[in-house]
C-alpha cells in the first residue's frame, strides 16, 4: 500500500486526510500548527512535527496549504520536506497557486528526479468531507493516470480533469475563481437593484436559475446571501492574492483584462475595509453598504 505524507491539515486538509485513512492508506501528517496533532490522531493518521519527518518515508507527498508562500516554506524552508523526500516519490501539490510560483517550487524536486503533479482543488469543506472535490491536474498525463486511484479517494472521478502540463492546473484554478468572483459581484449588483425595485429575491433567483443568466454561482451559491452567509471558508486576503496573480498574468500576456481588473479592485477595497477576514463574499457587503440595502432575509 502506498505510504502517504500529508502536509496541511486545516479546514480542507483534515477531511481529505481522513478520507485517505478510511480508504486504507498509511498516512503520516503534519502541520505548522502543533495543536492540530490531536485532530490528526483522531482521524487515524500518524503525526510528525516537521515537514521533513512527514516526507521522509512517503511514497506520495500531498500538500494542501494556504498559498504559494507556505508551499515554499514547507518544501524548501528550514526542516523542509524536499531534502527528506525520497527520489522515487511523487509530490502532489493541491494548493491554489500561480503558475510562476508553482514553477519556482516544482523545479527543485524535479531536478532531484522527484515526480511532481499539481492538482488544485475546487469545492469547499463539505466536498472535502464527502470526497467529491473537483481537481485541475497539471503535469505529465501518464503520472496523473498512475495516481488516479489515489486522486479518486479525494475527488469525484468525473471531475478530475487533466488540463495540461505544469502550470496549467494552477492557472485553470485561478481562472475558475476569477469567474466565480466576477459572477458574485455582478449578481449582487443585480439583486440590489431588484430589491430596490421591489422584486422578491426568492422569485428572482428561481427566474435566474431557469434563464440564460444561470450559472453554478446562481444555482448553488447564491442561496448563501439571503441567509447572511458570506462563505467564511476562505480568507479575503487569499481571494485578493489569487485575483492579483491572475490579473498580473493577463497583463503579462497582453490580454484585455478590464472587467477582471475591476473585480480585483472591488475585492481589494473590501480587504482595505474589513481586513483579512474569512468570507469569499465580503465584496458583496461592500456593495450592500454603498446601496444602504441588505440582501439578507428580514433586513431592510
Amino acid at each position: 500500500m502506498t505510504r502517504i505524507g500529508f502536509i496541511g491539515v486545516g479546514r480542507m486538509g483534515l477531511p481529505m486526510c481522513a478520507n485517505l485513512v478510511r480508504a486504507g492508506y498509511e498516512v503520516t501528517a503534519g502541520d505548522a500548527r502543533s495543536e492540530r496533532e490531536s485532530a490528526v490522531a483522531g482521524c487515524g493518521a500518524r503525526w510528525r512535527g516537521t515537514a521533513a519527518e512527514v516526507a521522509a518515508e512517503a511514497d506520495v507527498l500531498i500538500t494542501v496549504l494556504p498559498g504559494p508562500g507556505e508551499v515554499h516554506d514547507v518544501m524548501a524552508g528550514s526542516g523542509g520536506a524536499l531534502a527528506a523526500l525520497p527520489a522515487t516519490a511523487t509530490w502532489i501539490d493541491m494548493t491554489s497557486s500561480s503558475p510562476a510560483a508553482g514553477a519556482y517550487c516544482t523545479l527543485m524536486p524535479r531536478a532531484r528526479g522527484i515526480s511532481v503533479l499539481e492538482a488544485p482543488a475546487g469545492g469547499g469543506v463539505p466536498q472535502a468531507r464527502a470526497g467529491t472535490l473537483q481537481l485541475f491536474v497539471g503535469g505529465d498525463i501518464a503520472l496523473a493516470e498512475r495516481h488516479r486511484s489515489l486522486l479518486e479517494v479525494l475527488a469525484d472521478p468525473q471531475r478530475i480533469a487533466h488540463v495540461g502540463g505544469h502550470g496549467a492546473g494552477y492557472l485553470t484554478k485561478l481562472l475558475v475563481n476569477l469567474l466565480w468572483f466576477g459572477q458574485a459581484v455582478a449578481t449582487a449588483e443585480a439583486l440590489l437593484l431588484a430589491r430596490r425595485a421591489g422584486i422578491d429575491l426568492d422569485v428572482l433567483r428561481l427566474a435566474l436559475m431557469n434563464s440564460a443568466a444561470s450559472s453554478a454561482f446562481i444555482s448553488r451559491d447564491l442561496g448563501a446571501l439571503p441567509a447572511g452567509d458570506y462563505l467564511t471558508s476562505f480568507g479575503l486576503d487569499r481571494c485578493c492574492e489569487e485575483l492579483a496573480a491572475v490579473t498580473a498574468l493577463g497583463r503579462e500576456h497582453d490580454v484585455p483584462f478590464e472587467l477582471s481588473a475591476l473585480v480585483e479592485q472591488m475585492y481589494q477595497r473590501a480587504l482595505s475595509r474589513y481586513g483579512p477576514a474569512d468570507g469569499e463574499l465580503l465584496a458583496v457587503v461592500l456593495l450592500e453598504e454603498a446601496a444602504g440595502v441588505r440582501l439578507r432575509h428580514g433586513l431592510p
